[in-house]
């Protein structure tokens, strides 16, 4: 076989080949989805996980346990020391009492908790995401549950290539159950914060409560399970938005689980008795990749896979112990500090800066109007709904009527009697719909944390009428206490003269 035909079979086949990794390259281009690739993140000890699991102990003790702390409110409120009652559109949180109408309380609550987010991820990066976030804190449950049962990285490993066997599905079958009853624990623990926890509880067990409340822990089990169990660090990196947003938060100065590539490189493997001139300390061992729940490398650089976890961190010091370097390869540091480092400068930490001062000043104003308008807070209520049909009624004698509906609020655990009188207004007659006419101001009983709805017709005499409408004022006072609350309203007089 001459040259020139091995040459041209060898182009042929380089066209082949060329051919076949465009056409898998335009695959490639049009596939929108990528197969999981199961991770099996290594168990580490060290200061980090020991405060993880301090973090997720006294976390999911809240969890559990505040639904059965009891708060007494009197006989005619709720004992639960927290609990939205949607039935009666109350939130009780101990001695504090949200009404619908202060639906603001709650407002200025997600303020502060979305602003305060900000400050801690503009100082500490992703904090919240590596220790407190729920996805975070029932993963790492599951994934203890499954070192358990299944063994370590290794172990997991082994046992996801091997055939099945009946040793294989036991373990499968155990950690599944497991994992259920967390799921199903984690539900029924939420639906216990709608309702009196200990009587939910028995109707539960008795087959006597809701289907709503069955149907609640039924869908919150399946998102548990799924989430923490089965996707994991998806829901991190494909469907919560926060590693997205977290970019506009943080900067140089941030303090972050951080790779010190000026200590760390140039990395490789290194034996025993070698020097360590020329090199970096990093020996390449990937025992921090095998550490990481996210699958991630730390070396690469900010991630927005990385939740700032810090079990890379456990994992390396574990190595430099090993091999008798200082622990801090990968610890919370700066980027601007590594720099800094590179440049021969001392490292050093700015928390106080523009954005920090910025949030920290946004949060302070949005605090202090919350805590002055809890302490200030009216225990009375009152709004009044005018009648529009008719919108006034013309009598006999030439007088024009209003009707109103008023909703008379006692947000306080006592009976409580208030004083009824409207200003701006010269009222022939005032007639309280159950009582009868009255000389204002009428004294009118309200139970203790209750609505009283009382329909009352006004009458002016043709005299007094005036313009066609005004503007008038009911006022509600408690005689023993002097609080006093105002509602606008309305007076229709036809266009009488």
């Amino acid at each position: 076989m001459s040259i020139h035909t091995v040459i041209s079979m060898r182009n042929a086949a380089d066209g082949v080949e060329k051919s076949d990794a465009v056409a898998s390259n335009s695959a490639t281009q049009r596939s929108f989805y990528k197969s999981r690739i199961p991770i099996y993140p290594k168990r580490v000890h060290g200061v980090f996980r020991r405060i993880k699991w301090a973090v997720m102990a006294v976390l999911l003790g809240i969890y559990y346990l505040v639904p059965w702390i009891r708060w007494d409110r009197g006989p005619s409120a709720p004992s639960q020391a927290v609990l939205v009652d949607l039935a009666h559109e109350r939130f009780y949180f101990f001695f504090i009492e949200i009404w619908p109408q202060e639906v603001y309380y709650i407002t200025g609550l997600l303020v502060l908790a979305a602003v305060s987010i900000f400050l801690v991820s503009a100082l500490f990066g992703r904090l919240w995401c590596g220790y407190a976030c729920p996805q975070t804190v029932w993963t790492d449950l599951f994934i203890h549950v499954e070192n358990l049962i299944e063994g370590d990285r290794s172990a997991r490993i082994r046992l996801a290539a091997a055939p099945w066997t009946a040793s294989k599905v036991a373990k499968r079958v155990s950690k599944h159950a497991v994992w259920l009853l967390i799921a199903i624990a984690t539900g029924g623990a939420w639906v216990f914060y709608f309702a009196d926890a200990p009587t939910l509880a028995h109707d539960l067990f008795t087959g006597n409560a809701t289907f709503v409340a069955y149907g609640a822990i039924a869908a919150l089990t399946f998102t548990t399970y799924s989430l923490g169990g089965m996707m994991r660090e998806q829901v991190c990196t494909y469907m919560c938005p926060w590693p997205r947003i977290q970019a506009a938060m943080t900067d140089k100065e941030t303090l972050a689980v951080t790779y010190r590539s000026d200590r760390g490189e140039p990395r490789g493997p290194h034996k025993k008795g070698d020097s360590w001139d020329g090199r970096g300390v990093c020996i390449d061992c990937n025992q921090c990749v095998a550490a990481c729940p996210m699958g991630i490398d730390i070396r690469d650089g900010n991630q927005l896979e990385c939740i700032n976890c810090a079990l890379c961190i456990d994992a390396c010091d574990d190595v430099m112990d090993r091999i008798g370097q200082p622990r801090g390869l990968i610890a919370y540091d700066t980027d601007a500090n590594i720099l800094r480092r590179s440049a021969k400068e001392p490292a050093r930490f700015h928390f106080v800066r523009a954005r920090t001062v910025l949030y920290s000043s946004v949060l302070a104003v949005v605090a202090v109007v919350m805590l002055f308008g809890l302490a200030t807070r009216s225990t009375i209520g009152l709004d009044v709904l005018r009648d529009r049909n008719p919108n006034f009624v013309t009598l006999a004698d030439g007088s024009v009527r209003n009707g109103y509906v008023l909703k008379l609020m006692n947000r306080s655990i006592a009976t409580r009697s208030f004083d009824l009188s409207i200003d701006d207004l010269k009222a022939k007659s005032v007639n309280v719909i159950g009582i009868g006419v009255v000389r204002l101001p009428v004294r009118l009983a309200v139970d203790a944390d209750k609505v009283r709805a009382v329909r009352i017709l006004v009458t002016v005499a043709k005299p007094d009428l005036g313009s066609a409408s005004r503007d008038i004022e009911f006022v509600l006072t408690d005689p023993k206490t002097g609080e006093r609350i105002e509602s606008e309203a309305v007076f229709v007089s036809g266009g009488a003269p």
